[in-house]
Order: structure tokens, then sequence, then C-alpha cells
């Protein structure tokens, strides 16, 4: 278990689904103390509907995130330096930021978290896969940062 960081910047391939959780969740349970963003590899796809589904089930509101990729990030002013930890979800999410930050020194973590996009052929199941991805986050930012220290 560590500290809190600074700043945090989840990161996955279309910053939709796992990323996006990740935020909303790191953000319910340790406050506005430590900065926290997240990032897509690319920005090709809105904020997945089972992804809001099962975040609202643990009270965290996901349907107003606006999905961006690093290049945007970058566009907009906001690079990786500016983070203390860059915490990938997916292989090729951690792929594109140990290639951004080899010119920063920068920690970046890898937290292998399924992928639910392709799972499942009803809602039941679809939203089951998501819950799990959901919860894999939960149980990873809990071994990382310790309990939830608000609601």
């Amino acid at each position: 278990m560590h500290p809190l960081p600074q700043s945090v910047l989840f990161c996955c391939d279309h910053n939709a689904v796992r990323s996006p959780m990740a935020e909303g969740i790191m953000k319910k349970f340790y406050g506005t103390g430590t900065y926290v963003q997240s990032v897509g590899v690319h920005n090709d796809l809105e904020i997945d509907g089972f992804a809001i589904a099962a975040c609202k089930e643990i009270d965290v509101e996901l349907s107003r995130h606006r999905s961006r990729s690093f290049d945007e990030m970058e566009r907009w002013g906001e690079g990786l330096s500016s983070f203390d930890l860059v915490i990938a979800l997916s292989p090729a999410s951690r792929e594109r930021a140990m290639e951004l930050t080899r010119f920063y020194h920068l920690d970046v973590e890898y937290w292998p978290i399924l992928d639910p996009t392709e799972m499942g052929s009803t809602r039941d199941e679809k939203l089951a896969s998501y819950r799990q991805a959901r919860d894999q986050i939960v149980d990873r930012l809990k071994a990382r940062f310790g309990a939830p220290t608000q609601g």
C-alpha cells in the first residue's frame, strides 16, 4: 500500500470503459486531494452505457464523461509530465504510456483489467462482465491506496 499521489492518469484503449471507470471510482473513494484524469490510446468511442450502469450501482456517475486521447491531452497542454503516476489498464495503453514517458522520470504501472466489451451476448451477461471489470478496478485501488476515505 502506498500513499496517494498528487496526480494520477488512468489510460486504456478508447477512454470509454476501463479508464473512465477507474477515474470515477478513484474520485469517489479518495476525494479531491488527488488530481485524477483518464485518457485513451484512441478517442473514437463515447462513454459506454454498460460502464455507466455498472458504476451507477456503486454510486459513481460517469454519464458526463467525455472521452479523450493521449494526443488531445497533449494538444490541450496537459502533458504526461504533469502526472505523478500513470496507470495503464490495457496492453496497448501500457505500450503508449511507456513510449510517451521515456523522456520523463514518471512511474507507469500496469493493471491488467478485463476488457468487458466483447463478452456476453445478453444484456445481463454483458452487465455481469462490466461489473467484473469494475470490481477488479475497485480491488486494485484498495490494494494500492488503502480503504476508501470518502463515501
